[in-house]
C-alpha cells in the first residue's frame, strides 16, 4: 500500500512503532547511498544499546565494548549460623527485569583509509526526549561538532524540544541538519510540516568530493509500502503525539481519501 500523506505519516511516531521504523528507514538509507558512494567510500550501521530498567533509561552504548563495574557493589548478605530466619512462608517478590532497546545509525567511512567521514542519524524518543538518553546523544554530538566529521541529523519526530543550535530556527514539525566538517560553525537546516514532502537532501563526503542527493522521501514511502506499515496503524484513532489542530481535518481527509481509493 503506497503511504497516504505527502511526505511524514504523523501516526508512525507512536512510540510503539517508530524503534522499527527508525532501524528500517535507517538500513534503507544505507542500501540507498551504499552503490553511489563506492568505490572510495562504505556505508556501515552501527549501534547503540539502551538497557531499560523500571523508571529509567541506561545508556551503555554498543554491545561489543566492555561495560565497566559499577562504582561500588552491594554486599552480599550472610546471616551468623546462630541467626534464625523470620522469613517463612510464601511472599510476594519482584525479579530484576532488565531489557534492552537497539538504535542503528549510519557511518560512512573512506575506504581507504578507514577514516570517519559522515554520520547520519535519525533522532528517536530515546535521544531526543528522554532526559539521559538526549544528554548522552547530546555529548555525541557535541563531539563530532568538534572534528572534521560531517553529520546529517533527521528529525522526524514532533514530541519533544528540536536540539540545540546556536540561534534558534523557525518552529516546524520536522528538520534535517546538515552540518559539513569543512564549513563549521555553519550549517544547513531544512525544515517541513506534515501537509509537506519529505525534502531531498545532500550527504557530505570529503570537501573534494561531490555530495549525492538523498530523496528521503522516496526512500521513506518505499520502505512504507515493503513493510505494510499500514498494517499496524489505527488511523481511526489520533496519532501520538496529537496533531495541531490547524491540521486535523486535513489528515482526516487524507486517510479518508486513502481509504476509498
Amino acid at each position: 500500500m503506497r503511504p497516504p500523506f505527502p511526505g511524514m505519516d504523523p501516526w508512525l511516531e507512536h512510540p510503539a512503532i517508530w524503534p522499527d521504523v527508525h532501524n528500517s528507514l535507517i538500513s534503507a538509507i544505507r542500501d540507498e547511498l551504499a552503490p553511489r558512494i563506492a568505490p572510495k567510500y562504505y556505508a556501515g550501521l552501527e549501534q547503540r544499546v539502551y538497557a531499560l530498567e523500571p523508571g529509567e533509561l541506561v545508556f551503555v552504548g554498543r554491545p561489543d565494548i566492555v561495560v565497566g563495574r559499577p562504582a561500588s557493589a552491594d554486599v552480599a548478605y550472610e546471616p551468623d549460623e546462630a541467626e534464625e530466619s523470620t522469613a517463612v512462608g510464601i511472599l510476594d517478590v519482584e525479579v530484576p527485569i532488565n531489557d534492552k532497546l537497539q538504535e542503528w545509525f549510519l557511518e560512512i567511512h573512506d575506504v581507504e583509509t578507514g577514516t570517519l567521514v559522515t554520520v547520519l542519524e535519525i533522532l528517536s524518543p530515546f535521544n531526543k526526549i528522554h532526559p539521559q538518553g538526549r544528554e548522552e546523544y547530546i555529548k555525541k554530538r557535541t563531539r563530532i561538532f568538534g572534528s572534521r566529521t560531517n553529520l546529517v541529523e533527521i528529525d522526524l519526530l514532533r514530541a519533544g524540544q528540536p536540539m540545540p543550535l546556536r540561534r534558534k530556527p523557525v518552529r516546524s514539525d520536522y528538520q534535517i541538519l546538515i552540518s559539513r566538517g569543512a564549513t563549521r560553525p555553519k550549517a544547513k537546516l531544512a525544515t517541513f510540516n506534515v501537509r509537506q514532502p519529505i525534502p531531498v537532501i545532500p550527504i557530505p563526503l570529503l570537501p573534494e568530493d561531490g555530495e549525492p542527493d538523498l530523496d528521503l522521501g522516496a526512500v521513506f514511502h518505499a520502505l512504507y509500502d515493503r513493510a505494510r506499515f499500514d498494517l499496524r496503524l489505527n488511523y481511526a484513532k489520533p496519532p501520538v503525539p496529537p496533531l495541531n489542530k490547524g491540521v486535523v481535518d486535513w489528515a482526516r481527509s487524507i486517510v479518508e481519501s486513502a481509504r476509498s481509493s
